[in-house]
């Protein structure tokens, strides 16, 4: 979340999608409307349940019972594999805890637009509210409204942009973002167990985990299938954990599976985890980031939470020596993190193009 381009950024005029929503526009402004072969395909918007495939469900419970752990650990392991995403269930974070992130994020989106602009997240950056990777003044734009901070280590963090309304805002970011913290923890332990390797070779290698979280609220639009509440990509992080908001009732998150959009239905009290650019080229290409998308509702709106789990900027990644041989020959090149994140968060959401930066080509 630190980086920041050395180039200027214009990016024109940017509509805040949830004022659009309260004028009701008769027509959707065009750099929201996404050309042709982007758009979603209306049945996946309306009628998700008739379509969704089922993400592994992963029982954090079970993997600490030593009769079931064999089982949950090749679950887990096939679910990094084939999906790139599981939900956790039994993740040991307080239920209120994850109520009250929800509310006081709906608060804060709920407040007026004079507000959240005291904290306005600059053109070509990464925190505070707006819209995120938007770097030219033709690019289409996501029907959505972000609000994002850096969290740990403690010089990412822009105090500036902290907000002082709702008045528990801050302090539950900072306990939200603990829990979530030891749950990334335990989640890269089993990661690396699901892979035959030492349980503490990630935390070892990450050094001080850079942590960021980031509120996306997805206001209902009137044409969903003309537009995207998030465009597709992979996410630059190790592990993203995103808790879907019980107030949205709306399916709006999908992932790219064999080439075909599936919409993720939320289970109550469950974690949709995802694995990031990062793990897939630690493993070297066996467990793979996949792109993900969000769309939009006609009538509801959707609240969802995020937050990003990664390498200290000062760590140099490849692939870890035990997951290279001569039938899985090195697929990416070492590289500083801190300068993939650059890369990273100052090009447009585009698939996984960025993941180029890493990769090695054969001549």
């Amino acid at each position: 979340m630190a980086p920041v381009p050395s180039f200027p950024v214009k990016v024109g005029h940017i509509d805040d999608v949830q004022e659009l929503k309260k004028i009701k526009p008769s027509s959707i402004p065009e750099r929201f409307v996404r050309d042709m072969i982007e758009r979603p395909k209306l049945a996946t918007v309306t009628t998700p349940s008739s379509c969704s495939l089922n993400i592994p469900v992963v029982d954090l419970s079970k993997i600490s019972n030593s009769q079931d752990f064999h089982n949950e650990i090749m679950k887990l392991s096939t679910s990094c594999e084939e999906w790139g995403f599981f939900q956790v269930i039994n993740h040991g974070i307080d239920l209120d805890l994850l109520d009250k992130m929800e509310k006081i994020s709906t608060e804060f989106f709920m407040l007026p637009l004079e507000e959240k602009q005291k904290y306005p997240m600059a053109p070509g950056t990464v925190q505070g509210y707006g819209q995120a990777f938007v770097f030219s003044e033709d690019q289409k734009l996501d029907w959505c409204n972000m609000f994002a901070l850096g969290v740990e280590p403690h010089f990412i963090r822009n105090p500036k942009l902290w907000p002082t309304k709702p008045l528990d805002f801050s302090e539950t970011v900072d306990i939200y973002s603990r829990e979530i913290r030891k749950l990334c923890k335990n989640l890269l332990k089993y990661i690396a167990m699901s892979l035959g390797l030492n349980e503490d070779i990630f935390e070892e290698m990450f050094g001080v985990a850079v942590q960021a979280v980031r509120m996306n609220y997805y206001p209902a639009c009137p044409r969903p299938d003309l537009v995207l509440g998030l465009s597709p990509h992979s996410d630059g992080s190790a592990l993203t954990v995103l808790q879907q908001g019980k107030c949205s009732s709306s399916v709006g998150l999908q992932i790219l599976k064999d080439n075909v959009w599936v919409p993720v239905q939320p289970i109550p009290n469950a974690l949709v985890i995802n694995i990031g650019d990062t793990i897939e080229v630690l493993t070297n290409g066996r467990y793979k980031s996949v792109e993900h998308r969000a769309v939009t509702h006609q009538e509801k709106d959707r609240l969802s939470i995020v937050t990003f789990y990664a390498p200290s900027y000062e760590i140099e990644l490849g692939p870890l020596a035990e997951l290279v041989d001569e039938n899985n020959p090195c697929k990416y090149r070492r590289y500083n993190h801190g300068e993939y994140s650059m890369h990273y968060v100052t090009n447009k959401l585009q698939g996984k193009k960025t993941l180029e930066f890493a990769k090695i080509y054969d001549n």
